[in-house]
């Protein structure tokens, strides 16, 4: 029975019955006229959700990671200095990349915990007299933390220092569940993937791409085969694919995004920091403490959480999967063994998120935690009764 259970790890999320109908196609034939019809609409719709007008979206059969190596290998040359604050586990994995890749890395060392460092990107960036810094690297929701980092400050540092660098942002785990203005924060390279907000199985690297971002091609000198911008535009403006495409995530991305569209973008962004903060009021519920520093950086799809000292949280995220058959995010890297993550973005309910906050208390207290059984779940359940949306409490009235 336990396959009924929800997850609540940070991605890839639960997927709806509706996307793995949609999902669920035989095969057929990608250079036909009618795959044309149904992923060209795919790639114009999906710039909605990155809310761009100029950019142009570009996908490939690739996880979060491939896009990252894209973003790269497409805009970069070799020896190119690239700035990046490394905060948790994704921003360090991307740091990691780049200079895999041969690209001089300058890192802003911060506390896990805490977010893009607006002050010293503009500081760094206001020293680099000669432009050497090509890109800045920012990590919008770091899924380790759960940290959501102030994006559009970043760009108003980049432009107060009057800097030409690209942007890219890594938004793999907010894309879909959180507000994103690729347009007005100045983003050259957004990269998210299909698992998470979209709500489907991993296996497609989503980009939005700006037009500087595609002009930095003439020059870039980093090899890309698989990855090559050039291929997948010049295949994409007829409709197909320059090799054989993940068809199956192709047409479940078209339905998700009428999934998303269906319920309005500004109201999955609300629903999502509902449940999150649903999140929140058990935490504090619990006595325990959250590992991002302050409310505004507060993610609205997955909240790190510590563990009181002498406690191991992968003897919890072990203990609940074994007794109860729900999984919780692990922690990673400086995080692992001091906090747990629970994901809550993608298609999630209040009395889904009730329901695995009810089982990871129960786990705390199968291991004599110092937490009060019901002692989140009732805060949960105080904030959710109290901030239904209005069309529910009008229908309940």
């Amino acid at each position: 029975m336990s396959d009924q259970n929800p997850v609540f790890i940070p991605g890839p999320t639960n997927i709806p019955d509706r996307l793995r109908l949609a999902m669920q196609v035989q095969t057929r034939d990608h250079r036909a006229p009618d795959f044309v019809e149904t992923f060209a609409p795919v790639l114009e719709d999906t710039k909605k959700v990155f809310a761009t007008k100029d950019s142009t979206v570009i996908t490939f059969p690739s996880s979060g990671t491939g896009g990252w190596e894209a973003a790269v290998c497409n805009t970069l040359s070799p020896g190119d200095t690239v700035l990046v604050a490394r905060y948790g586990m994704f921003s360090h994995r991307w740091i990691d990349l780049c200079q895999r890749h041969g690209l001089d890395v300058q890192i802003i060392e911060c506390a896990w915990g805490s977010g893009a460092p607006a002050d010293k990107f503009e500081a760094a960036l206001s020293a680099d007299k000669a432009h050497k810094i090509k890109a800045v690297l920012v990590t919008h929701n770091e899924t380790a933390t759960g940290v959501k980092s102030d994006v559009a400050a970043v760009r108003a540092a980049m432009n107060a220092s009057s800097h030409p660098a690209m942007l890219f942002v890594d938004c793999v785990s907010s894309l879909g569940s959180m507000d994103f203005r690729m347009d007005d924060w100045g983003v050259d390279i957004a990269v998210s993937g299909s698992q998470k907000g979209f709500m489907l199985a991993t296996g497609m690297a989503i980009l939005g791409v700006s037009p500087k971002a595609l002009a930095a091609m003439e020059t870039a000198k980093l090899h890309r085969t698989f990855f090559d911008f050039r291929d997948m535009m010049k295949a994409n403006a007829s409709g197909g694919f320059p090799y054989t495409p993940p068809l199956q995530l192709i047409y479940g991305m078209r339905e998700s995004l009428k999934m998303l569209f269906e319920e309005g973008l500004e109201n999955v962004y609300a629903r999502h920091f509902r449940l999150a903060e649903a999140v929140r009021r058990a935490v504090d519920g619990w006595g325990l403490s959250l590992v991002a520093q302050s409310p505004e950086l507060y993610s609205d799809t997955v909240s790190a959480i510590y563990v009181p000292e002498g406690f191991d949280s992968n003897t919890l995220t072990d203990h609940v999967f074994e007794a109860y058959g729900v999984s919780f995010g692990v922690g990673l890297g400086e995080m692992n063994g001091k906090a747990f993550r629970i994901g809550h973005l993608g298609s999630l309910t209040d009395t889904m998120v009730l329901s695995g906050l009810a089982t990871v208390e129960m786990g705390m207290a199968d291991l004599n935690y110092p937490v009060a059984l019901g002692s989140g779940v009732t805060a949960a359940q105080d904030y959710l009764r109290n901030s239904r949306p209005a069309a529910i409490k009008s229908a309940a009235a």
